[in-house]
């Protein structure tokens, strides 16, 4: 399943089954940015025009957005995974970079 994306934010998104309504919020920043929606169409529009409104009130008070990720990630694993890591880039013909970024792409898509 892929995520909500709009301008490289992200959304969370969870069914309130008493009001019978998707509410979301961006995730990965300080900020809190909420959205809501009756269906899919309804809650991915909210999305774009909460992370638009966004921009535009952070620009309009001269403050710096909030940033929700920068691309760089640091792992602290056991050596042993780094080395299985490192054979199976190489056997790849790949960097252990862009090995990673295609499992973890992989993965996070995959719930």
């Amino acid at each position: 399943m892929k995520g909500m994306n709009h301008k490289g934010y992200f959304a969370k998104v969870e069914f309130d089954s008493e009001d019978h309504i998707f509410v979301g919020h961006i995730i990965g920043i300080r900020d809190i940015v909420g959205f809501h929606g009756e269906s899919v169409t309804e809650l991915e529009t909210a999305f774009q025009e909460a992370v638009d409104n966004y921009l535009a009130a952070c620009n309009e008070l001269g403050q710096e957005p909030n940033k929700p990720y920068s691309g760089n990630l640091m792992l602290r694993i056991p050596s042993e995974i780094h080395a299985a890591v490192a054979s199976a880039a190489e056997a790849s013909g790949k960097s252990i970079n862009q090995w990673a970024a295609g499992v973890l792409e992989k993965e996070s898509h995959a719930h």
